[in-house]
C-alpha cells in the first residue's frame, strides 16, 4: 500500500510545483524526495572533492545547467575548479591543452580532435569555452573507442596486444578491479533477459573500461584542495556506479556527489529507495522536452 500513496504524493508535489510555476523547464529534487533549492544545492556540492553531473546526451536542460553550474561553482571555488569529460578522448588531451592555452583557433582545433561529437558544437563547446575564458583546466578523460572495441572482442587479452603507448590511455586498474558482479555491469547482462550474447563479459568489460579510464584520468589530475566537475552519460554515474565505484576503489576516501537527470515519467516510477540512491540531486525534465542534435 505504500508504493501507491508515495507515487500519488509525488504526483500532487509535482503538480502543484508546475502550476505554481506555470510549466517550469525543470524541477529540482534531493534524493529525499523534496524540492531542493539550487543555492543551497550549490553550496552542498561545493563542499566535496568531485562532482559528477549525469546527463542525457541530447537534452537541453542537462547541458544548460551543466554551464550555469560551472559559472556557480568558479564563484566560489576559483581556480581550484577543474573539468572532466566523458565526451572528449584522452588521446586528444595535448590538444585540447594548446587549444585552452590560445596557441590556435578552434577552426584548426577541430579537425585535430578524433570522435567528437556531433553536438560539440551545442552542448559541450559553452563548457569548453568557458574553461577558456576562466583558464581552467578540462580533462579529457574517456578511453580512445578503439580500444574499447578492441576489449569488446577480445576481452582482456586485447590488453596483451597493445603498445604502451596505447596501455597509457587506457586505466591500469581495469584487470586489477573488474568485476562482472557489480551492479553497473550484471544489470547490463540482466537487462537482455534470455538473450545473452556469448561475448557478454567482453561487452562488460569494454563498458568497464571506460568507466575505469574515466576515473584513472579523474584521479590522475586531482590534488587535495581541487574541485571536479565531471560531465558523463547518467549511466556512468547513477547509483554511485560507474566512474564513482572504480574512484572509490582506486582512491578510497574522497567526497563524492551526483546529480542526474530523469524524465518526468522515469522520476515518478522510482521508489522512495531508488530516489535516495540515484544521485544527491535529480533534475525532473518533461518527457516532450525538444532534443539537441545527436
Amino acid at each position: 500500500m505504500k508504493q501507491p500513496v508515495l507515487t500519488i504524493f509525488t504526483c500532487l508535489i509535482f503538480i502543484t510545483l508546475m502550476s505554481a510555476q506555470s510549466k517550469p523547464a525543470y524541477l529540482l529534487f534531493k534524493n529525499n524526495g523534496k524540492p531542493a533549492d539550487y543555492d543551497k544545492m550549490i553550496k552542498d556540492l561545493a563542499e566535496s572533492d568531485m562532482v559528477f553531473f549525469g546527463e542525457y546526451h541530447n537534452n537541453p536542460i542537462s547541458h544548460w545547467m551543466q554551464l550555469e553550474m560551472s559559472k556557480s561553482f568558479f564563484e566560489i571555488k576559483g581556480d581550484k575548479l577543474y573539468f572532466g569529460a566523458e565526451m572528449f578522448e584522452n588521446g586528444n588531451q595535448l590538444v585540447l591543452n594548446e587549444y585552452l592555452n590560445g596557441f590556435y583557433a578552434e577552426d584548426k582545433m577541430l579537425p585535430e580532435i578524433t570522435q567528437l561529437w556531433s553536438n560539440y558544437k551545442t552542448d559541450y563547446k559553452p563548457l569548453l569555452e568557458f574553461a577558456k575564458d576562466k583558464k581552467l583546466r578540462f580533462i579529457a578523460t574517456n578511453i580512445p573507442r578503439r580500444y574499447a572495441s578492441m576489449l569488446s572482442k577480445k576481452g582482456m587479452d586485447a590488453l596483451q596486444e597493445l603498445s604502451p603507448e596505447a596501455l597509457a590511455m587506457i586505466s591500469p586498474d581495469l584487470e586489477t578491479y573488474f568485476d562482472p558482479n557489480v551492479k553497473a555491469y550484471a544489470e547490463m547482462a540482466d537487462n537482455m533477459g534470455g538473450h545473452v550474447p556469448p561475448n557478454m563479459l567482453n561487452i562488460q568489460i569494454a563498458q568497464a573500461s571506460k568507466d575505469a579510464t574515466m576515473a584513472h584520468f579523474s584521479l590522475k589530475n586531482f590534488k587535495p584542495g581541487d574541485f571536479l566537475f565531471h560531465f558523463e552519460g547518467s549511466y556512468h554515474s547513477n547509483y554511485n556506479q560507474g566512474i564513482i565505484w572504480w574512484i572509490n576503489k582506486i582512491q578510497p576516501g574522497l567526497n563524492i556527489k551526483s546529480v542526474t537527470t530523469v524524465m518526468q515519467s522515469e522520476w515518478e516510477e522510482l521508489t522512495k529507495q531508488e530516489k535516495a540512491e540515484i544521485a544527491n540531486y535529480i533534475i525532473v525534465v518533461a518527457d516532450n522536452m525538444t532534443q539537441t542534435k545527436g
